[in-house]
C-alpha cells in the first residue's frame, strides 16, 4: 500500500499515514548545522560533526523504533497528544506529514485544535528553527497547555553512550528567561555550548529528564505533561535536557504562532564568559533575535526554498513520464546533495560514529551534485587529496571536524587512488577549472609536504601500477570497492571487524578484476587530461600502462562468458565458472563494460548477458551468483551474510548503474532502462509495506532473489547509489554529458521514449536540448542543430551568452 504521495509541484513528499514501515526521514540544513527528522519528529541534531558535536540525542536500535526527537505534548483537559502522532500515539483525528526540501512540516488535529510545525536550518544559520502554529477550529475556548522537548547529548555522541561513571555526573544547564542552555564540559576544554528558546514568557521548565518523565516512564507517558504542571528542575548530572511549559488560551477560529530555536555556539576562549559560572550568551541572543518574529521566519523559509529551487534548476527534465521527472528533477538530486554533506556518516542505518567523511565515497558523491555548487566539490576534493600518501595510498576515511584520517580506519583498500582521479576529471570537465590541478596539497596533512593536485593525481595513478600480482592486475590490498571482499582477512574472531583486522598482505596474489576495470576507465581519462594540458610525455606513459592493463585483462581476467571478479590470496580465481558458488560477480562486469575492454571482441556483448542471465532479478541486479552457503575464510566478510542480503548476493543499489552504462557502451537502451526502473524509488511506491524505506530517494541495498523476503530494502539515504544513478541516467540514459570543451551529446534510451528535453545550466549558459526519438531508436544521432544551424558531430560547443541555446537532436 501507500503511505503518502508526491506534491510535484511543491517539491515535497506528504506522508498521510504516521505508520509507515519504517521512519520515513528528511535531512535539514546545508552546512555546519544539521538535523534528522523522522515523519514522527525523530531524529537529531549536530553541528559539523554527528560524532564530536552531537546536540541531541537519539537511541538506534531502540524499541520501541524511533524514539527520542523534537517533540511537542499538547495537554487539551487532560487528552495527551503529539501533532506527530508519536510519542503518544494517541489516535488523531488528522495527520501529515510533508518533506521538502530540508524542511519538514508535520501537521496533526485532535478536538477541535490543529498543531502545524515547520522544522527548517535557515541559510548560513547554526540553528534550526521550529514555528509552531496553533488552530482552534472547534466553537469553544480551548485552554491548552503546551511542552517542548529535546534530550541533549553529551556532545561526543560515542562517549555518550559509554563512559556513564563520567556522564551521569557531568550535564549542566542554565535557564535564563525562555531560554534553556545546555552547557556541559563548557567549563574545561570545550567552547561551545547549545541552547533551546521559545519566543514568549515561559509559565515553567524542565531541564532534568527523570524530572520530566518519571524514572519509570517512556517518552510516551511524561509526567509532567500528564501532571499539567512543570516542576522547574535544574540538570546537576544525570541526563539534561529542555523543555518549556506554555500555557495557552485560543478563542474559537483563533491561531497563534511560536517559535522555538534550537542552536549551537562556539565562543573564542577568551570570550567564554559573562561572570563567573555565567556563560556567554551574546551569539545565541543574536540568533534568537533574528527569528523573534513570524515574518522573519517566513523569509528565511522563503530564502531556503528560493535556495533549492537555484540548485535544482541546474538541471530540468521535462518527459511525459512523471516519476522519471520528479527523480530527476528533484528527489536524485536532492539526495545527492545530502549524501554530499555526510558522506555515509549519518543516517537512520549509520550512528554518525564508526565512520568519517569516505575517501572514495567523496569522490563518488562528487558526480552527483557538480552541475549545482561546483564551488564546494572544489573544496572536497581539496579536503579528500590532504588525506593522501605521498605512495599515493590514503586514509580511507577521515572525519569533518578535523579533516584528518581516521586512524581506526587506516589504509590499504587498494581502489581509493584512482577515485581521486575520478573525481577531479568530472570536476574539470563540468567547470573547465584547470587551475584546481595547480593547487599546492599536503599529504596526511602536514605542512611542508605539499604538491600540486596533478601530482597527487599522478601518485594516485602510479599507485595501481606500482602494486601489480602475478598476473598484471592491481592487488586488492585490504578490499577494493566491495570493502566485504577481504581475500587477505582470514578472520576466525568474532569479536574483530573484517575492515580493521590485520591485513595480511605480505606474499599475498589477491588481485581485484575490479581495479582493473576502473584503471582502465579512468587510467585512460588521466592520459587524456595529460594529452590536453600539454604534458605529452606522461600522457604516452599512462596510455602504455592502459594498454598493459587491458591485455591482462583479456589474457587473466575473462572466464569465457564473463570477467572474473579476482584472484585470491592463493591466486585461485574467484567469480569463475570454476567455482561452486559466486561464480559471477557484477563489479567487474560493470567497470570492464564501462572501461570497454574487448569491446570489439564481443566481450563486453557476452558480460552482460551474463549479467542478465544469472544476476538479474525482479527488484533489480544482485551483487553475485550462486550466493555463498557456507563461509569462506578466504574471501572474508561476503560469505558471512546470509544468502541474498547485503554483499552476498543482495542487490547493491549503487552497482546497478555501472551495469546501465555498460549498456548504453553497447547501445542497448531498452536494457538500460529496464535496469533504472527496477530499482528507482519512484516506481517502487506502491510497494511500500514490502521496500520498508522511503519511496523518494534510493536505498543502499535490496534483497536479492536468494533472500528470505526478496525487494525489502535497507540502508536508504546516504550511498553512492544517488549519485551513480544520477550520473547513469543523465550522462548516459538521456545523454547530455560534460566534456573539457562542450557538452556530448550521446542519449541511449529506451526506444518508446518518443521525445523529451533538458535544460541544463553549464558554466553560465542555460541550454534547452530538445530530443525527437521519431523512429523509435536506441542510440544514435542523425542531426543536431544549434539555434537552427546544423552542428557537425555531437559535441555543443562552449557558448557565451546569456539567452538560452537551443538544441535540435534528431535521433
Amino acid at each position: 500500500m501507500k503511505y503518502g504521495y508526491f506534491d510535484d509541484n511543491k517539491r515535497e513528499y506528504v506522508i498521510t499515514n504516521p505508520r509507515t514501515p519504517w521512519p520515513w526521514i528528511n535531512y535539514l540544513g546545508t552546512k555546519d548545522f544539521f538535523s534528522l527528522i523522522s515523519n514522527t519528529a525523530g531524529g537529531y541534531s549536530f553541528c559539523k560533526d554527528a560524532k564530536f558535536r552531537r546536540i541531541t540525542r537519539y537511541r538506534y536500535n531502540g524499541v520501541p523504533m524511533d524514539n527520542g526527537g523534537k517533540y511537542f505534548y499538547i495537554n487539551d483537559a487532560g487528552t495527551v497528544w503529539n501533532p506527530g502522532w508519536k510519542p503518544c500515539k494517541t489516535e488523531l483525528d488528522s495527520y501529515e506529514c510533508r518533506h521538502g526540501m530540508n524542511y519538514t512540516i508535520i501537521k496533526g488535529s485532535k478536538n477541535g485544535l490543529e498543531a502545524e510545525v515547520l522544522f527548517f536550518v535557515p541559510l548560513e544559520t547554526w540553528a534550526e528553527v521550529q514555528k509552531v502554529t496553533l488552530n482552534n477550529t472547534s466553537d469553544k475556548v480551548k485552554k491548552i497547555q503546551l511542552f517542548s522537548f529535546v534530550e541533549w547529548c553529551l556532545w561526543n555522541a560515542q562517549t555518550d553512550m559509554e563512559n556513564f561513571q563520567r556522564n551521569l555526573s557531568t550535564g549542566e544547564v542554565e535557564v535564563d528567561g525562555s531560554v534553556i542552555y545546555h552547557k556541559t564540559e563548557y567549563r574545561e576544554r570545550r567552547n561551545h555550548y547549545a541552547y533551546y528558546s521559545v519566543n514568549v514568557p515561559v509559565t515553567g521548565f524542565e531541564t532534568d529528564r527523570e524530572s520530566f518523565l518519571g524514572l519509570y516512564n517512556g517518552f510516551d507517558e511524561p509526567e509532567t505533561v500528564l501532571q499539567g504542571k512543570a516542576k522547574n528542575s535544574i540538570a546537576h548530572g544525570w541526563s539534561p535536557i529542555a523543555s518549556h511549559c506554555l500555557e495557552i488560551e485560543l478563542q474559537p477560529g483563533e491561531s497563534k504562532d511560536l517559535i522555538f530555536v534550537l542552536g549551537y555556539v562556539e565562543n573564542d576562549a577568551k570570550e567564554k564568559w559573562e561572570s563567573k559560572k555565567v556563560i556567554n550568551k551574546t551569539k545565541a541572543r543574536q540568533t534568537i533575535a533574528r527569528f523573534r518574529s513570524v515574518e522573519d521566519v517566513d523569509k528565511a523559509w522563503s530564502d531556503l526554498k528560493k535556495y533549492w529551487d537555484d540548485l535544482l534548476n541546474a538541471y530540468i527534465l521535462k518527459s511525459e513520464d512523471e516519476k522519471l521527472n520528479r527523480m530527476v528533477n528533484t528527489w536524485n538530486q536532492y539526495q545527492c546533495m545530502i549524501t554530499f554533506c555526510f558522506s555515509r556518516s549519518a543516517s537512520f542505518f549509520e550512528s554518525g560514529i564508526g565512520r568519517g567523511m569516505g575517501f572514495r565515497d567523496s569522490n563518488q558523491d562528487l558526480i552527483g551534485f557538480l552541475h549545482q555548487i561546483p564551488e564546494r566539490a572544489r573544496e572536497r576534493i581539496i579536503d579528500i587529496a590532504s588525506t593522501q600518501f605521498p605512495d599515493g595510498g590514503c586514509y580511507h576515511q577521515y572525519q569533518p571536524l578535523t579533516k584528518k584520517g581516521n586512524n581506526e580506519i587506516g589504509q590499504g583498500f587498494n581502489d581509493d587512488p584512482m577515485w581521486l582521479i575520478f573525481g577531479t576529471v568530472h570536476y574539470m570537465k563540468e567547470t573547465g577549472d584547470f587551475s584546481i590541478l595547480d593547487e599546492m596539497v599536503p599529504f596526511d596533512n602536514k605542512p611542508g609536504s605539499e604538491q600540486t593536485l596533478f601530482y597527487h593525481l599522478t601518485v594516485s595513478f602510479d599507485h595501481i601500477i606500482d602494486n601489480l600480482g602475478p598476473h598484471g592486475l592491481p592487488l586488492i590490498g585490504r578490499a577494493d570497492w566491495n570493502d566485504c571482499l577481504n581475500l587477505n582477512c582470514f578472520s576466525d574472531n568474532p569479536d574483530e571487524s573484517f575492515q580493521t583486522t590485520e591485513n595480511k598482505t605480505e606474499g599475498s596474489k589477491a588481485e581485484s578484476l575490479m581495479i582493473a576495470g576502473l584503471f582502465v576507465m579512468y587510467g585512460k581519462e588521466y592520459a587524456d587530461l595529460c594529452s590536453y594540458i600539454g604534458k605529452h610525455e606522461e600522457s604516452v606513459r599512462a596510455r602504455k600502462h592502459v594498454a598493459n592493463m587491458i591485455d591482462a585483462v583479456k589474457k587473466f581476467g575473462w572466464d569465457g562468458e564473463w570477467f572474473l571478479r579476482a584472484y585470491d590470496f592463493f591466486g585461485k580465481k574467484i567469480g569463475s565458472k570454476e567455482n561452486e558458488e559466486g561464480k559471477i560477480f557484477i563489479e567487474s562486469n560493470g567497470w570492464c563494460a564501462m572501461a570497454g575492454i574487448g569491446l570489439n571482441e564481443g566481450l563486453v556483448t557476452k558480460a552482460l548477458d551474463s549479467v542478465k542471465e544469472r544476476l538479474d532479478c525482479e527488484h533489480g541486479i544482485v551483487l553475485n551468483n550462486p550466493a555463498y552457503t557456507t563461509y569462506h575464510i578466504e574471501s572474508g566478510e561476503i560469505s558471512s551474510y546470509p544468502e541474498g542480503y547485503k554483499e552476498n548476493a543482495g542487490i547493491f543499489c549503487h552497482n546497478n548503474p555501472w551495469i546501465m552504462i555498460g549498456e548504453t557502451v553497447l547501445g542497448r537502451g531498452d536494457r538500460a532502462w529496464e535496469y533504472y526502473k527496477k530499482i528507482c524509488p519512484a516506481y517502487l511506491e506502491e510497494l511500500s509495506d514490502l521496500h520498508k524505506v522511503e519511496p523518494y530517494v534510493y536505498a543502499q541495498m535490496i534483497a536479492g532473489k536468494d533472500a528470505y523476503c526478496p525487494g525489502e530494502a535497507k540502508n536508504s539515504w546516504l550511498t553512492g547509489t544517488a549519485a551513480w544513478n544520477y550520473l547513469a541516467i543523465t550522462q548516459y540514459i538521456l545523454g547530455v554529458r560534460p566534456q573539457y570543451d562542450g557538452l556530448l551529446i550521446d542519449p541511449c534510451i529506451p526506444s518508446d521514449l518518443k521525445s523529451f528535453t533538458v535544460v541544463r545550466r553549464f558554466r553560465g549558459t542555460t541550454y534547452q536540448i530538445e530530443v525527437n526519438n521519431r523512429e523509435g531508436s536506441m542510440k544514435g544521432i542523425k542531426q543536431i542543430k544549434v539555434d537552427g544551424k546544423i552542428l557537425s558531430g555531437n559535441l555543443l560547443p562552449l557558448i557565451r551568452t546569456d539567452n538560452v541555446v537551443k538544441v535540435e537532436v534528431e535521433m
